[in-house]
């Protein structure tokens, strides 16, 4: 048997790579992980949880206009951006921290630098070698910027959130969660801001349902959307940026952020040298137990697109732990994962969607519900909640479970784990609801469309 360095050799320290490496470490195997810029990867540091802080920020906007219709009188109002984004990066220097004393106390070994494949077994950082029993690629994935004129001109999500200051004109180029979630955080802050799409709709993948509904809302709240239009380029001017659209207009803005898709991280660290394949975006290829082309070589997360959210990668690095250090192949279920864009309404959904399910069922039945929300019976505010089941007809098993309005995603997170134990709408109906709660109307629906 090779006598290598360590067990396992971890390139990358996001979510998916800390946990697997900290489940190996804790069953006594050697572990190594590299990493070149942040603990905790696009998450920690420039995804989930910083933006979900400065959603949260953006939302005050709303309350303090709500707060007049509850009898309370708010004063000045005013954002510190500065203030804002020092103390968002104050609590990501302490899960930084946390990452480190997690992966120590494991007994893993953290490698700062830029790691390279070299072979099956081999890791090169910053000129020193390293061998392993088994590698793991968990380099998650990178903005893409489309090959437009101008273009180095604009920002991404990542630069989003060191902005010096706050920009008073705002324009997000995309149509994914992460555009969505910006123009309201942009918008909520003070921001003008337009949205561009060169679809018909944006968040493409979700219930038609929800799309429309958030764009109807959003619109509402003042956001400009801009569907099916294309950048042409972006100039830089005498302090702002002028964007040549698709159709000859223009428009003047303070920033242009781009969030046009992220792509795998997997350039530059010698995986097709050592034999692994890629597909044409460059993911990393594999098979059901999320091993590559290379035997000894593994992959999770964004790096393989299989599907990008960071629970999803935390769950495959169970599974690859449970396969490659406890005898116990393990394939990871994507079947009814949750999640949730943190727009202004939220959203959140788990299943599929009204039409996923008519492609894949003979018949099905459709519940829908639009009201409005308790709050704003006394807030004054004009925003309507929509909740939506689709069921198969046949079986009366909920196949999708479907909400736009306020605490979207942890609402649909319990009605995830009912989806997972294949509940009916019997079942449903059966469940006494939580009164007064914008969620016992998922148990309350009886009306067919």
């Amino acid at each position: 048997m090779a006598n290598y360095d360590f067990d396992l050799f971890t390139i990358g320290a996001g979510s998916g790579g800390v946990r697997a490496s900290r489940l190996a470490a804790g069953l006594g195997a050697r572990v190594a992980i590299a990493e070149e810029r942040y603990l905790g990867g696009t998450c920690v540091n420039v995804g989930c949880i910083p933006k979900k802080l400065l959603v949260y920020a953006s939302e005050f906007a709303d309350d303090f206009e709500d707060a007049g219709g509850f009898g309370w009188a708010v004063g000045e109002r005013r954002i510190d951006w500065r203030e804002l984004i020092a103390r968002k990066d104050r609590e990501i220097e302490r899960l930084n921290g946390l990452y480190r004393r997690l992966l120590e106390a494991a007994g893993a070994r953290i490698v700062e630098g830029h790691a390279v494949v070299v072979d099956a077994h081999t890791v090169a950082i910053e000129g020193r070698r390293y061998t392993a029993r088994t590698l793991l690629i968990a380099t998650g994935g990178w903005p893409w910027k489309p090959g437009i004129p101008g273009v180095e001109n604009a920002i991404t999500s990542n630069e989003a959130f060191h902005l010096e200051t706050l920009p008073r004109r705002v324009l997000i180029v995309g149509g994914g969660y992460i555009a969505v979630e910006f123009a309201g955080i942009f918008k909520g802050l003070g921001a003008e801001v337009i949205q561009a799409y060169r679809g018909p709709l944006f968040l493409r993948g979700f219930d038609d349902d929800l799309r429309a509904a958030l764009a109807a809302e959003m619109r509402v709240r003042g956001i400009d959307l801009r569907f099916d239009t294309t950048i042409v380029a972006i100039e830089r001017g005498d302090g702002s940026l002028r964007v040549r659209l698709g159709d000859g207009q223009a428009t003047e803005v303070d920033q242009v952020m781009l969030a046009t898709g992220r792509i795998p991280n997997t350039g530059g660290i010698g995986l097709e040298e050592a034999g692994v394949e890629l597909d044409r975006v460059g993911a990393i290829r594999v098979d059901p137990l999320s091993r590559s082309s290379v035997p000894s070589i593994y992959a999770i997360g964004d790096c393989t697109n299989r599907m990008n959210l960071t629970p999803v990668a935390i769950a495959e690095a169970r599974a690859f732990v449970e396969t490659a250090f406890r005898q116990n192949p393990t394939p990871m279920d994507y079947r009814d994962v949750p999640t949730a864009v943190f727009s202004q309404p939220s959203l959140g959904t788990v299943g599929l969607t009204e039409a996923e399910a008519r492609e894949r069922f003979t018949a099905i039945d459709v519940y829908r519900s639009t009201f409005r929300p308790l709050k704003h019976t006394l807030s004054g505010r004009d925003e309507k909640t929509l909740m939506k089941l689709v069921v198969d007809r046949a079986t009366d098993r909920v196949l999708g479970c479907h909400m736009i309005g306020p605490d979207a995603g942890e609402i649909i997170q319990g009605f995830a784990v009912a989806l997972r134990c294949n509940a009916t709408k019997a079942q449903f109906d059966a469940t006494v609801g939580i009164h007064p709660t914008a969620a016992e109307e998922f148990v309350t629906m009886r009306e067919k469309d």
